[in-house]
Formats: C-alpha cells, structure tokens, sequence
C-alpha cells in the first residue's frame, strides 16, 4: 500500500465544489510539507497548493481564491477544498510530502522548488462544461 492514499476526485460540472482528502499511512512525521500537484493528460505536472508544518499555505495563481489546502494533523490527513470548478481543473490530483519542510522563497513555502520526496498515485478530477 502507498504511504500517501487520495480519495474524492469525481466527475463534477462546472462551477461545483469537491474535497480531496490524502491520508498518510506510513510515517507521518515526515510529511513536513505537503502538496498537491496535479497533472492534465498530455501535460506536465504543475503544483497547486502547498502547507508547511507551521500552517504557512501557498496557491497556484490559477486556483488563487477557489481552492484551500488543509491538514488535520490528528488524522493524519491533507485536504484540498476546491469550489468554482472549471473545466482547465481536470487533471489527476496527486498529493506529495517533503520531510525536511517547505522550501521558502521570500518567507513563503515554494511550490516549485520544494523537493517533493513521497507522492501517492492519484485521484481523478474532471469537470465538464
């Protein structure tokens, strides 16, 4: 079994809402920053969201304002609530970890430069018009 497990990707239209859950089931203490990066078919990888271990969050400028991440530290559990879809949202959403934390750039956790090291295999979302 994967260390990093995602559920909650469905077929939604446009304009509606769904959360992501990833549960981390093998060594939580490393999932010092946590991510989640999803993939379109026929593109490359792309971060979204990321959340350090002090809370600290950061967004894609393309989910700014729509989408929040949020870990529940006591279940062992990263989040990602995703209200306004669009149809550019379907992608696999894959969440990841660093456990050496967030790399900052300019005091905020880094989307790209972050050194994912564990990723789970991903949930489907896709959004029709």
């Amino acid at each position: 079994q994967a260390d990093l497990l995602e559920s909650g990707g469905e077929s939604v239209q446009a304009g509606g809402s769904l959360r992501l859950s990833c549960v981390v089931s093998k060594n939580p203490a490393r999932s010092a920053c946590m991510a989640w990066v999803r993939q379109p078919p026929g593109n490359e990888r792309e971060a979204v969201a990321v959340i350090d271990r002090d809370g600290s969050t950061n967004y894609a400028d393309s989910v700014k304002g729509r989408f929040t991440i949020s870990k529940d530290n006591a279940k062992n559990t990263l989040y990602l609530e995703m209200n306004g879809l669009k149809p550019e949202d379907s992608a696999m959403y894959y969440c990841a970890d660093d456990p050496w934390g967030c790399t900052l750039i300019n005091g905020s956790p880094s989307l790209v430069y972050t050194a994912y090291r564990r990723w789970g295999q991903g949930t489907q979302v896709t959004v029709s018009s």
